[in-house]
């Protein structure tokens, strides 16, 4: 008997092998979520909040129990928003750490600049940065949270025409972020019957733009769009109030977060921009099916770390679209826990409704962005 015990013993541990995978069996191992983001730097803003997320909802999970079974480790480094930093940290992430699933990349160059990396390895990447190039051409390996750099551009360009405006003048900066969606904006523009009729850029790190925007007021522009992230966009809008320019503008999403207004200041008011409904889920309707979702976020972050920005909500939804593909692939096979990520269906985030395929690693359309325009410092809703 005691024999046939030790190769009934066998037999379980070989089944727990095949189903968790090697190293899972007899004590389930932790299921390793990795990230790279920038905390520190001039994209720190986009990596702290995201960080905080992370951190909290894993330690939520991990209190509930994990997932299967299995508690949840958060593996992170800080890129300071570098692409260099960010592949040898993902290859750390993939080659040492060995972790099921990658939440990050805070910015489009540090995710563009690793997924060679995720693909070849074969490692699911959720990012939370903006840029198109991210999933178009779809990469079999990588999804993405955030709304796109060319949606941002749609939703705008679609506000102006409401408004009338033809002639546009287009000032950005010099990350891949602003690079991607400079090229968007070009490219869409013709499609809503606007002109671009100045093409203005900026480092990052310039501390003035008043001589790009003296060659904007001397065009015919009817309204200025900044396409940019950072500090840089609330410079802009100051240097526009200096300039005693009174031009609608408009922002990306790149500066959807309390910092921007904390930023920008009085020269902040009247800018319109298109962002997730975080900003706004205080006044949403009842009825709309995000709000308990946003509100559920928003309570939790604030109570611990204070103003949300839409930037942790793109981490949030990146590690629950993970978590529940984990679940649902009841596996940490790699492979596995890609196809149900590309399975993602009705996931309600804080970004909109999820639903991705295999042609489309974002899943989210028009629909999930609201405009806001600033009034009295504060994000409200255009209609």
């Amino acid at each position: 008997m005691k024999g046939f015990s030790r190769v009934a013993a066998l037999f379980s541990v070989l089944a727990l092998v095949v189903f968790y995978g090697p190293g899972d069996a007899l004590a389930k191992r932790p299921i390793k979520i990795g990230s790279f983001l920038a905390t520190t730097g001039p994209a720190s803003f986009l990596g702290d909040p995201e960080l905080k997320t992370l951190k909290m909802y894993i330690e939520e999970i991990n209190a509930k129990g994990g997932v299967d079974g299995h508690k949840l480790e958060l593996v992170w480094y800080d890129t300071a928003g570098k692409a260099k930093a960010a592949k040898d940290i993902v290859k750390r992430l993939v080659k040492k750490d060995r972790v099921d699933v990658i939440v990050g990349g805070s910015t489009s160059g540090t995710t563009l600049a690793v997924i060679d990396i995720v693909e070849r390895n074969k490692v699911p990447l959720i990012s939370l940065a903006g840029s198109v190039k991210i999933i178009e051409p779809v990469k079999k390996w990588v999804f993405k949270t955030p709304h796109t750099d060319r949606m941002a551009a749609a939703k705008i360009f679609e506000d102006m025409k409401k408004r009338g405006i033809k002639k546009v003048a287009l000032i950005t900066g010099n990350g891949g972020f602003d690079k991607s969606g400079r090229a968007q904006c070009l490219a869409l523009a013709p499609k809503y019957g606007i002109e671009i009729v100045a093409d203005e850029q900026y480092s990052n790190s310039d501390t003035d733009m008043t001589a790009q925007l003296t060659k904007i007021r001397a065009t015919d522009a009817q309204a200025i769009l900044n396409f940019g992230f950072g500090k840089a966009p609330a410079i802009v809008m100051k240097n526009i109030k200096q300039l005693g320019i009174k031009l609608p503008v408009y922002q990306s999403h790149g500066v959807a977060s309390k910092k921007f207004l904390e930023l920008a200041g009085e020269a902040a008011e009247g800018v319109r921009l298109p962002a997730a409904a975080l900003l706004v889920a205080d006044i949403l309707p009842d009825s709309d099916p995000q709000k308990k979702v946003l509100m559920d976020y928003k309570s939790k972050y604030e109570a611990k770390y204070g103003p949300v920005s839409t930037f942790g909500g793109h981490a949030y939804d990146g590690l629950m679209i993970a978590v529940e593909a984990i679940d649902r692939a009841d596996s940490l096979d790699k492979a596995k826990i890609r196809d149900e990520i590309e399975k993602t269906k009705g996931f309600v985030g804080t970004g909109g409704i999820f639903n991705m395929s295999p042609t489309d690693h974002l899943g989210l359309d028009l629909s999930a962005f609201k405009m806001l325009e600033v009034k009295n410092g504060q994000w409200t809703l255009v209609n």
